[in-house]
């Protein structure tokens, strides 16, 4: 139960990120326990890419900018990890912390293919223009990954359009 016990393979993989709504941990947590299986929770640094990755979940990355610092160890965010543990306190459920670095759909599927996972489970994006923004430009990580990789992918919404309301995307009535 600790955050960075290593386990067998076939785990649910639940991607997180600081500041996400504990529901998408809470849903792949649901899944994990439900199957009798660990979670593995990863969480990606966009702005770096992956130089290497150790056991302990330790992965030494290199930023995309020249002007940033150069090659470091990245470790899991230590409040990410505090609201981690206090989101699965209690729930029996083991589960260990992965760091990962680059493309985000790119990182989590390499990872599950690593672990050979069961589901990988994905909040929707953010609200707001600049999640839209990001997502226009980056794509949907879950899109990606659901077609380009073989697993299933649970994707949990966090902020649900009503029925009659436009989607993110779609362009106002006029």
């Amino acid at each position: 139960m600790s955050g960075n016990d290593s386990f067998g393979r076939g785990g649910i993989l639940v991607a997180v990120v600081p500041g996400q709504p504990v529901i998408v941990l809470e849903h792949g947590a649901r899944l994990a326990d439900d199957l009798d299986l660990p979670l593995i929770c990863a969480t990606v640094d966009p702005n770096r890419y992956l130089v290497s990755s150790y056991v302990d979940g330790t992965v030494v990355a290199l930023p995309y900018d020249p002007d940033l610092p150069e090659a470091e160890e990245e470790r899991f965010d230590p409040e990410l990890e505090e609201h981690i543990r206090s989101a699965l306190a209690g729930r029996g459920i083991p589960y260990t912390l992965k760091q990962l670095a680059g493309d985000p759909a790119w990182a989590l599927s390499r990872l599950a293919d690593e672990l050979d996972v069961r589901y990988i489970v994905v909040g929707t994006r953010e609200a707001g223009l600049r999640g839209s923004l990001r997502e226009f430009f980056n794509g949907s990580v879950a899109v990606h990954l659901a077609h380009r990789q073989h697993r299933p992918v649970m994707v949990v919404p966090l902020a649900p359009v009503p029925g009659a309301q436009n989607l993110p995307w779609e362009d106002p009535p006029v």
